[in-house]
């Protein structure tokens, strides 16, 4: 029995909720695939296991940790998000992954900012970083789109990534929130079609 209440976030199209067992084939899938190349995958069956298992356990532990990313319409899974803080972790990381053939849609900017918020709203953090591998362009491109900055004097994790600091909330009640809101509002509209390569 859970010792924490994780609640549920909302935004327009996207639900956030606790990792479930049900959620498991899909996280499986996804770290067993290319797209976790950044994330230390692909990883084995074994090691997928552990992994998902300390995504539960992380929230009994912090009292944080990440949510998946349900579809409104649809109640499917299309990745996770939220807040992760290991061992060792320099400070609170906002972590993202969508599933390989859910990318492009502005999931991962949707969910990212709504679990920002309550972080920074809900649960007083005043700060946080992104742990970003320096060849992980796609995730780069997010977090500079989520008003994320390269802190250069920020301790990474081994040595090897980038540390992106996140805008604080008086930023994001500012022209930098502003800013993200129409990008997530245009990925909300239906009739909106991105062009190039497809990112989070």
């Amino acid at each position: 029995m859970s010792i924490v209440n994780i609640p549920v976030l909302e935004t327009k199209r996207l639900l956030l909720k606790a990792p479930q067992p049900q959620d498991y084939p899909d996280f499986k899938a996804t770290f067993a695939s290319y797209r976790s190349r950044f994330m230390g995958g692909p990883l084995n069956a074994y090691e997928t296991w552990m992994l998902y298992a300390a995504e539960i356990g992380h929230w009994e532990i912090r009292g944080f940790g990440m949510w998946m990313i349900h579809l409104k319409e649809t109640s499917e899974t299309v990745g996770m998000a939220g807040g992760w803080f290991p061992a060792k972790w320099p400070e609170r990381e906002i972590a993202w992954i969508i599933w390989p053939d859910r990318a492009g849609k502005g999931y991962a900017l949707e969910a990212t900012d709504r679990v920002r918020r309550h972080f920074y709203q809900d649960m007083g953090w005043d700060t946080a970083v992104s742990y970003i591998d320096p060849k992980n362009l796609d995730s780069i491109r997010l977090a500079e789109r989520l008003g994320c900055v390269k802190d250069r004097d920020a301790p990474s994790i081994d040595g090897s990534d980038a540390v992106y600091r996140h805008p604080t909330l008086a930023q994001l009640q500012g022209q930098t929130g502003h800013g993200i809101d129409m990008e997530i509002a245009h990925y909300q509209d239906p009739l909106f079609k991105p062009k190039g390569f497809a990112i989070d």
